[in-house]
């Protein structure tokens, strides 16, 4: 959630957004607290006025409520059952706008999930597959094994306040744990939109995906922080170099340069290199090469 992506960062595109729309009062950044420093450490240098941490009382993966029980953590925590609830994953990149997500809901006032044509049925099992009928949610299946369409639900909901039923959900014995889950249970009990839309969508869980949507919002230019030092090197397209880092006599194409990283005399391409490391003498492709690493010669 806190990658960069050009020249802002995944959370603060979403964080951003909700800033701007006057008919968002509230925001909550939930996360555990394993990483409640991280992210309050960001909002506090971020300049934004709305956003606010919001800590569960979990730190390690065993411990976790699931998706749909730390929203209603949440929602009891924060006391906010009264009131419409959007709820966007923090590790979305979305190429439509929020307030028209907002605008569509408005429209009906049912449970609403933003939808997206993922084009292949091999993608389409990891996620929450759905089904419609006009703009309305017919069915929903939570990582199916045999998809039969390619339209998923991106974890971005917005929710009446009649239905934010969580903890009915949960005390009938509901998985807690995908919130696509919940969704099904809503369409059994009502009407569900759907809000579909085409450009760009990228869920953030995996090297690839991140170098995918960097490369989307560069679309072909390079991002090199001022006080980084790049000498007798060549940069392809899609290059993001990162403050302090320095880059001397190599090839960039298709890369992430992590912030204090030096890379001599090196031929990179579609490649994440993380903070302080140094990378010499080397012809990578499609690497993950992490913090405070040193690779010379192959070794």
């Amino acid at each position: 959630m806190l990658l960069p992506v050009g020249d802002t960062t995944v959370i603060d595109r979403i964080l951003g957004e909700l800033e701007a729309d006057n008919r968002i009062s509230d925001v909550f950044v939930s996360t555990n607290q394993r990483f409640a420093d991280d992210f309050r450490d960001h909002i506090a240098a971020s300049g934004f006025e709305k956003p606010a941490l919001t800590v569960e009382e979990t730190a390690e993966e065993d411990e976790k409520f699931g998706v749909v029980g730390a929203l209603a953590q949440l929602v009891d925590r924060e006391g906010l059952g009264d009131e419409d609830l959007l709820v966007i994953a923090g590790d979305n990149l979305i190429s439509f706008d929020i307030a028209e997500f907002i605008d569509y809901f408005e429209q009906y006032d049912d449970p609403t999930l933003a939808a997206y044509d993922v084009g292949s049925r091999e993608k389409a099992s990891s996620y929450g597959l759905i089904e419609l009928d006009g703009d309305e949610v017919t069915d929903f299946q939570e990582k199916p094994d045999d998809p039969n369409s390619t339209l998923v639900s991106i974890a971005c909901y917005a929710f009446p306040a009649d239905a934010i039923r969580f903890n009915e959900y949960l005390e009938d014995g509901n998985n807690p744990d995908e919130p696509g889950w919940f969704i099904q249970w809503l369409v059994d009990d009502g009407p569900v939109r759907a809000f579909t839309f085409d450009d760009a969508w990228y869920d953030i869980g995996t090297p690839e995906s991140y170098l995918e949507a960097v490369a989307w919002e560069l679309d072909g230019e390079n991002v090199v922080a001022e006080d980084a030092t790049i000498e007798n090197t060549t940069l392809g397209e899609n290059v993001h170099v990162l403050s302090g880092a320095e880059i001397v006599n190599s090839s960039l194409d298709g890369t992430i340069v992590f912030p204090d990283t030096t890379i001599l005399d090196s031929d990179i391409r579609q490649s994440i290199i993380d903070r302080d490391t140094q990378v010499e003498s080397l012809d990578l492709a499609g690497a993950l090469i992490g913090a405070h690493t040193q690779l010379t010669n192959g070794n």
